[in-house]
């Protein structure tokens, strides 16, 4: 008899995901054989390379997990199919420190994962700052701790145990800010520096994962910050996506999943063409050429002004869509206006026929 149907599907997943990361590292590897060493090189042609392993060093996968459902039903995969395939499988929990007793309870976490003989394992302390609201504070201390920890132990990948529920709020978050097609497009199933976080658990629901922890006996912690009404995705959460499926019916969930992909892919293809032809809009001094602007389809144009706002130095989570209109203002309804201000203290002017944004 096999595994609960639960177990099996985030096994699988995992599995799936596992099989990419050593894909990749193994390529890397192979890479990294064809490439001469430079002391070698000057040794000249003729002299034989040294010698290299047959298969390249066991890739280490951490978890990142908090200790509620999705997270250690992630990490509970992780230990059960790592060994199958050669990977070592470590653990990282990260103790925010927003409420009593964190310390005690990312302990915790540390105990359990080591339980399931996962090694390394640490839990990571994290001051939260107030930039952007609390949840983008505690979000952006969470990934810079996560960076580091996988630099240090020099980690091929990170798994994150965002479901597709989570994926649907992501959707519905964005479209309420009006950020465009790439914040439909919610999370990638990679990414990150050489796509270092992966998502497995994207296409299962919430109540898998945790049907997954109840088979298993895995004891989890329920965040009260996840019920909190003072947090925008709580109340998503709790309030407005039960009353779109009540309005819509079942299978809201799915559908803002299944748009997060198909917005995916047309934001990609965007992005290319868009990074093409920035390349063409410029002169031989690398300025931007206002008609050659005006030429583009709005959309792509309207990606070539963001991505230089930021080389310009504008954050790209303080840059909204009303910031690239107001430039686009400038190629599309030029009146003389006087330049445009933008997050990072960056301006943009046109000048000559040209549109120039830099640091004021």
């Amino acid at each position: 008899m096999g595994p609960h149907p639960a177990v099996a599907a985030i096994r699988l997943a995992v599995r799936r995901v596992l099989h990419d990361v050593l894909t990749d590292h193994i390529r890397s590897a192979d890479l990294t054989r064809r490439t001469p060493h430079p002391q070698l090189a000057e040794a000249g042609a003729g002299r034989q390379r040294a010698a290299l392993p047959e298969r390249p060093d066991t890739p280490l996968v951490l978890v990142a997990c908090s200790g509620g459902a999705d997270s250690m039903a992630l990490a509970s995969a992780l230990a059960f199919e790592a060994p199958k395939l050669a990977v070592r499988a470590g653990g990282i929990t990260v103790d925010h420190g927003l409420q009593d007793g964190s310390d005690a309870r990312a302990a915790e976490v540390v105990d359990r994962l080591a339980a399931m003989h996962l090694d390394p394992v640490e839990s990571v302390a994290v001051r939260v700052g107030h930039g952007g609201g609390p949840e983008a504070a505690a979000r952006d201390a969470r990934y810079a701790a996560l960076d580091a920890a996988a630099e240090r132990h020099g980690a091929a990948a990170v798994l994150l145990g965002h479901t597709r529920d989570d994926q649907a709020e992501t959707v519905l978050l964005g479209l309420a800010r009006g950020s465009g097609i790439r914040s439909l497009s919610g999370m990638a199933a990679a990414s990150g520096p050489s796509g270092r976080y992966r998502r497995p658990f994207l296409q299962l629901d919430r109540q898998t994962a945790r049907k997954a922890c109840l088979v298993q006996s895995l004891p989890v912690w329920d965040d009260p910050h996840n019920i909190d009404p003072a947090y925008t995705r709580s109340r998503l959460r709790h309030e407005g996506l039960p009353a779109l499926e009540k309005a819509l019916g079942k299978g809201v969930v799915e559908a803002l999943a299944r748009t997060a992909q198909l917005s995916r892919d047309d934001a990609d293809a965007l992005d290319t063409w868009a990074a093409e032809a920035d390349r063409a809009a410029r002169d031989d001094a690398g300025r931007l050429e206002c008609a050659k602007l005006y030429a583009l389809p709005p959309a792509v144009r309207r990606r070539v002004l963001r991505r230089a706002a930021m080389e310009a130095g504008s954050p790209a989570g303080s840059l909204f869509a009303r910031h690239i209109e107001e430039v686009d203002r400038l190629i599309t309804g030029w009146r003389g206006q006087r330049a445009i201000n933008l997050p990072g203290r960056v301006e943009a002017m046109r000048q000559g026929g040209r549109l120039v944004i830099r640091q004021s």
